[in-house]
């Protein structure tokens, strides 16, 4: 594993869910890494019966069809196994969205430049709640546009004291993912031509029997 993977492995999260979720949660995170993705976040849900949603990643951010499939496989024999959750279930996995959660440091760095919306668990100056621009991390702390002209023109939150936070729908996330989607769909489809070239040059240089 290279440098980059290890990070990606290794980073935690800071914002994380109670109860049952945290239970599911520290089960299936080991499973995940092992098959190169690492977890977002996890939610049961009573509606239609009992959901339970998990959302992961690769190191890009995507997670495909593919990685949903592979992921279910083996994450359902591991909780069978250890029946965190009481009765009959439904799992289901999925990417964690353009409007993803944001739930590590990294992920605030990352999408810096773009609105984020913030639930605290403590009210600062009597609001839990609080959208705009993120700006990055300082320390253990998130940098916040204001949205109003009204508010203080950027204020700081505490990772650790947050219920929640996502970046919020907009054009400027659709089109930068689509940048994004497009730039490693050129890389895929380079290196899939790089094999295919080495490939038909290995085969030339084999000896051929007579």
């Amino acid at each position: 594993m290279d440098d980059r993977s290890a990070d990606f492995a290794n980073e935690r999260r800071l914002i994380t869910e109670p109860g049952r979720a945290a239970r599911v949660a520290a089960l299936i995170e080991p499973v995940l890494a092992d098959l190169g993705y690492r977890l977002v976040r996890v939610r049961i849900s009573g509606l239609a019966g009992c959901t339970v949603q998990i959302m992961a990643e690769r190191a890009d951010g995507t997670m495909t069809i593919e990685d949903c499939e592979a992921a279910s496989r083996a994450l359902s024999p591991a909780l069978d196994a250890a029946d965190p959750i009481d009765g009959s279930y439904r799992l289901e996995i999925s990417s964690p969205g353009i409007d993803r959660p944001l739930v590590r440091r990294t992920d605030f760095d990352r999408y810096a430049g773009h609105v984020a919306q913030v639930e605290m668990h403590v009210p600062i100056d009597g609001r839990r709640r609080f959208r705009g621009e993120l700006r990055g991390t300082e320390g253990e702390y998130i940098r916040l546009g204001a949205e109003r002209p009204e508010e203080r023109a950027e204020i700081l939150l505490r990772i650790d004291d947050m219920v929640e936070a996502r970046l919020v729908l907009t054009d400027a996330l659709i089109a930068e993912t689509l940048r994004r989607s497009k730039h490693d769909a050129r890389i895929k489809q380079t290196r899939g031509a790089d094999e295919r070239e080495t490939a038909a040059q290995d085969e030339q240089l084999m000896p051929r029997r007579s």
